[in-house]
């Protein structure tokens, strides 16, 4: 990382910020890594990219600096949950799952699920066109499945459902498809 960047942030930052968000990921049913100077290094990285783009864009991905190409990878990242549930880890192994903070498995790495850039440029096209035709017909048309926790009903719209609900912790299995 240039010196120019790191100079910015002293310890005390990278610390309030690695507790605040240890704190925010355990709330939400997630867990940080356990190596905390591997992780403070990945919250250094995020501060990095909230000083250069004005958000938090994964630390091990290469962002645009802007934000509508990179929403997909602002921290977290749209590919989290898909990667802790395959590989029990995300893929910069910011976000762990049990066995990786228990010491059972290691992190290791793990394929990127993010689409090419023009691969992004197509598919929002795509987008754009199905926008249109569901805007001219009277159907509904969603982009993702909305799934709904039976526990406590929060809604989310996304390609699968979350591994732990935000709101009342239940676990992705307690998940059904909503829409």
């Amino acid at each position: 990382m240039p010196e120019d960047d790191q100079w910015y942030f002293d310890e005390d930052v990278i610390e309030r910020n690695f507790v605040k968000l240890d704190r925010e990921a355990e709330a939400g049913g997630y867990h940080l890594n356990p190596d905390t100077e591997f992780t403070k290094e990945l919250v250094l990285g995020l501060l990095v990219n909230e000083r250069r783009y004005g958000y938090r864009s994964c630390p091990c991905r290469i962002a645009d600096g802007d934000i509508e190409k990179d929403r997909d990878i602002v921290c977290p990242c749209d590919y989290r949950d898909a990667d802790l549930d395959e590989y029990g880890s995300c893929y910069c192994a910011l976000y762990v799952d049990d066995d990786i903070r228990e010491g059972r498995k290691k992190a290791r790495s793990i394929p990127e699920r993010r689409p090419t850039r023009e691969e992004r440029e197509r598919m929002k096209e795509v987008e754009g066109e199905r926008s249109r035709a569901s805007a001219q017909g009277s159907g509904l048309d969603l982009r993702y499945p909305v799934w709904r926790c039976t526990v406590c009903g929060y809604l989310c719209a996304r390609e699968e459902p979350p591994l732990v609900c935000p709101v009342c912790k239940a676990k992705k299995d307690r998940f059904e498809r909503f829409l």
